[in-house]
């Protein structure tokens, strides 16, 4: 049986992440069941029978529905809505703004008639100003509609250093934080290797992460998703598991601390816009953002992310 036995995940959008992500819990048995939904039933209806004609090599027991019909999402537990249009070689998170605010508009009082008591995750970009228009279409709390934020970044940015430092990826504690996107960026000053201090690292006893270093390997986490779109069009197998890793934090009620996306109210002086913070997530959703010690350089630019976005929504009249 499913690890999260009586648990529905919807996901809305059968392109390459809703898919990705609706594979990876299948795999994972992140849910009991898994709901896809696209306005192109044809291809929600096909991608449906693919998946479920592999539920037998499933980790766990998995029922797998779906189809044109928003009513696929009846009753969901989670909902991730991954639906948008997708980011171009070249183009900013910010860029896609308008249109995937005005796809929300019509989408999200549908979803909410369907699932009411859902926590509602959004993985389309540009995720962070998507979040705070989602937050005002619906009136939901701002602790049940939030977006997956830096918890791919963060996973980008922990591989890189475990390859360097020649750890496993789970001695590296690091976080990306902020904007998903340009102005994102790396706490250094409470980063670690097992317990410590990412700068105090020696390899052959010699520190190995320089300022130089840190400040190359924050630019490749911030221009990865560039790099791979250039080159195959969308990421989409990992944001997909980063997707599942936050459904079954919710499901299974873990109080994990992920840097997710939600709209701030006063934390480090920011309000109304909406950023990625080391977050407890857990049932109903974010349970708590953590008062995470920063330096100076940290909070200005986080600051900078806030200023960053909260032009976008000013553009955008949010």
């Amino acid at each position: 049986m499913s690890e999260n036995p009586g648990s529905k995940l919807a996901i809305v959008g059968a392109g390459s992440v809703g898919t990705s992500l609706a594979y990876a819990a299948l795999i994972r048995g992140s849910a009991s069941s898994v709901a896809l939904f696209d306005v192109n039933a044809a291809k929600a209806e096909a991608e449906v029978l693919d998946l479920a004609h592999g539920t037998q090599f499933a980790a766990a027991a998995v029922t797998v529905t779906g189809g044109g019909d928003i009513a696929a999402v009846q009753g969901a537990d989670v909902v991730v809505i991954t639906a948008g249009a997708k980011q171009a070689p070249g183009q900013t998170r910010l860029d896609l703004a308008g249109t995937n605010i005005g796809i929300l508009e019509q989408l999200m009082p549908q979803l909410l008639r369907q699932a009411p008591d859902a926590v509602y995750v959004l993985v389309t970009n540009p995720c962070d100003v998507l979040t705070v228009a989602a937050q005002k279409i619906s009136g939901l709390p701002p602790d049940r509609i939030f977006s997956s934020g830096t918890v791919l970044d963060t996973s980008r940015l922990r591989w890189l250093l475990a390859r360097k430092a020649g750890v496993s990826l789970t001695s590296v504690h690091a976080s990306m934080v902020g904007e998903h996107g340009d102005t994102e960026f790396p706490l250094w000053s409470g980063a670690t290797i097992g317990t410590v201090p990412i700068r105090s690292w020696k390899v052959s006893g010699e520190h190995i992460f320089t300022a130089g270093h840190l400040a190359e390997t924050a630019l490749e986490v911030t221009q990865a998703a560039y790099k791979v779109i250039a080159g195959k069009g969308a990421t989409n197998y990992a944001i997909g598991l980063s997707g599942a890793r936050i459904v079954e934090a919710l499901l299974r009620s873990e109080n994990a601390v992920l840097p997710v996306s939600t709209v701030l109210d006063g934390q480090y002086g920011i309000s109304g816009v909406a950023l990625s913070l080391p977050s407890i997530v857990g049932h109903g959703g974010v349970r708590e953002i953590l008062d995470t010690p920063m330096d100076d350089g940290e909070l200005a630019a986080l600051h900078h992310s806030a200023e960053t976005l909260q032009q976008s929504l000013a553009t955008l009249g949010i």
